[in-house]
């Protein structure tokens, strides 16, 4: 869950707060799916944790084409490639159940949280960083909370979705910090 690597402010910080608006709004209703789901792994809760990393390659490759004029896009390519990858493995994950789902995904949170921290720090002369990078430091955590509690006794895959809650919400403060002038962090 990063965002690209330019520090740049001039045209791509308008772009980005639509895009963290939109990351913002999808995952508040995939989480809401998710909980409605009930930690089923059945094809309707696989559909939705193979569907979450892919949003991020999507909204990864609208950030680059936002970004590829103003500079270097290789940590977004990086989390082409981490989310890809984390794509597969939850769809492969999700027939050896919770445990699995939850060391996957945790796998990627800590993965992902470490490429959005060093693009976030890479970004904060744009404004409206800070967020991304708390949010970058906290998916590292709760990713190696994931890996932890899938040994526990009773899983809950519904865990994912607070997560998701979260990471949105840092989302959507971001993109309100970007609304304004950019300035130093």
């Amino acid at each position: 869950m990063t965002t690209v690597d330019s520090p740049a402010a001039g045209g791509i910080a308008p772009a980005l707060r639509q895009l963290y608006f939109v990351r913002f709004g999808f995952a508040i209703v995939w989480a809401a799916l998710l909980f409605a789901n009930k930690s089923d792994l059945g094809a309707l809760g696989v559909t939705l944790i193979v569907i979450y990393p892919l949003f991020d390659v999507g909204a990864a490759v609208v950030d680059a084409r936002s970004a590829n004029a103003t500079g270097s896009i290789r940590g977004l390519q990086v989390n082409m490639a981490i989310s890809l990858i984390a794509a597969v493995g939850l769809g492969i994950a999700g027939a050896s159940g919770v445990p699995a789902v939850l060391r996957v995904w945790g796998a990627w949170a800590i993965v992902s949280g470490i490429v959005q921290l060093i693009v976030g720090v890479s970004r904060r002369k744009m404004g409206g960083q800070w967020p991304m990078i708390l949010s970058g430091g906290i998916s590292v955590l709760a990713g190696a909370n994931f890996v932890v509690g899938a040994s526990a006794s009773d899983p809950k895959l519904t865990n994912v979705a607070g997560y998701a809650v979260l990471g949105g919400i840092f989302f959507l403060v971001s993109a309100l910090r970007l609304g304004r002038a950019p300035k130093a962090n």
